[in-house]
């Protein structure tokens, strides 16, 4: 009898697929990448990365890759590495009784600083990392898109050693069927949730919207509306984005300088340049106080979703007019206009975004170390790590 033969990890094992790896997204096939993600989100359409993948140039590594099976392409990746400290991956404000666990925490992922792949954009939120072809089941591709994140990870050696592998970020239904990360040694980490509004088809207008709240919310809401009947005040579309991009950047910025995270602040050319890319899903609100920028949010169509984008403030101005809340309203204008059946507005400002119907939907990311012994610490240490959670409120007349 022959001496029983030893079993060997996947990660030791390359898998069934084949790949074609680049650093601009032109070097790929553009039949295969457009067939690929013609059901995935925009942020993955050649159009938007074309038009972003040399922001951050000396601080980003980007990298595309399309996987095979056999001649048949069924994935494409879009990845950005660079340096980051593991304290940035933990919420800065903690109370309660969870205040020490927490501090400890970020005290050992600080230690932690290291370089990260992300599969996915640090800019956006969903899962704009991977997509795979329409006919193809992801639940078997995904030890391919391992596989091929490994081989990005070891071909960037040169630009740093690469220790965390980050995709993010996996809706419910997306989450489903990416078991098989664990076998690579990923950890699933569920994260803040996305706020979601659900349109209802019988909304036409902004009216029809403000009807199907209760009277409560309703008042609220034509609270936000009506200082801007005011003379002097307007809120409108900025057709030309370039026109106006000195005072969005410094609007932009102002939000930005006090966020917990803003890993790469977005340059003055940013969303001038998404807005050509990607034309007529791409829209920005303004408000203007006697012809003056005080206020204005970026909206993005992506297929049957209307995302809540870039947005930025004049807190002089916010803290005699509900600005804030007035962008929020237009960004579900916009998305009735478009005929979106959902709104996306991401993880911040939970409650004012449960006030306007948003539920959330959970949301969660896959993080693998190099060293598989400091894996294990890393996914101890973010095991327990609690995120905020949205207000369980419905300020509609009845279920939408």
């Amino acid at each position: 009898m022959g001496a029983p033969q030893q079993s060997v990890s996947v990660t030791r094992c390359p898998s069934r697929f084949q790949f074609a790896i680049a650093n601009r997204i032109e070097f790929l096939n553009p039949v295969h990448w457009d067939a690929v993600t013609a059901g995935a989100s925009v942020f993955l359409s050649r159009n938007y990365l074309s038009a972003t993948q040399d922001d951050f140039g000396s601080e980003v590594v980007r990298d595309f890759a399309l996987i095979y099976d056999g001649p048949q392409p069924v994935a494409a990746i879009a990845t950005q590495s660079f340096d980051i400290t593991g304290k940035q991956l933990v919420a800065a404000k903690s109370d309660g009784e969870n205040k020490f666990s927490a501090e400890l925490k970020r005290k050992s992922l600080s230690m932690l600083k290291r370089r990260v792949c992300l599969c996915g954009n640090v800019h956006t939120w969903g899962m704009h990392g991977v997509a795979f072809a329409p006919d193809c089941d992801p639940s078997a591709i995904w030890p391919g898109v391992a596989d091929c994140l490994y081989r990005i990870r070891r071909a960037n050696r040169l630009h740093g050693q690469t220790d965390y592998v980050i995709i993010k970020d996996l809706f419910a239904d997306q989450h489903a069927h990416a078991g098989s990360l664990a076998s690579y040694r990923y950890k699933s980490f569920e994260t803040e949730p996305n706020m979601v509004l659900t349109i209802n088809p019988q909304w036409k207008t902004i009216d029809d919207y403000f009807v199907s709240l209760t009277k409560r919310y309703r008042a609220a809401a034509k609270k936000v509306f009506k200082p801007f009947d005011a003379d002097g005040l307007s809120v409108s579309s900025l057709v030309n984005v370039a026109e106006h991009s000195d005072r969005v950047h410094a609007l932009y910025h102002a939000v930005a300088s006090k966020a917990d995270v803003c890993l790469f602040p977005l340059s003055s050319t940013t969303l001038p340049r998404i807005a050509e890319a990607l034309g007529d899903d791409f829209a920005t609100i303004g408000i203007f106080e006697h012809d003056h920028l005080v206020g204005f949010v970026t909206v993005v169509r992506d297929g049957p979703t209307a995302i809540g984008y870039y947005i930025g403030i004049d807190y002089g101005a916010n803290a005699r007019l509900p600005i804030y809340h007035r962008l929020l309203l237009a960004v579900i204008d916009q998305a009735i206009t478009w005929g979106c059946q959902n709104v996306s507005f991401g993880r911040t400002a939970l409650d004012a975004k449960s006030r306007l119907g948003c539920q959330p939907e959970d949301t969660h990311v896959w993080v693998r170390h190099r060293v598989p012994l400091v894996n294990v610490f890393v996914q101890q240490v973010l095991k327990n790590v609690s995120h905020a959670e949205p207000p369980d409120r419905n300020p509609f007349k009845e279920a939408q």
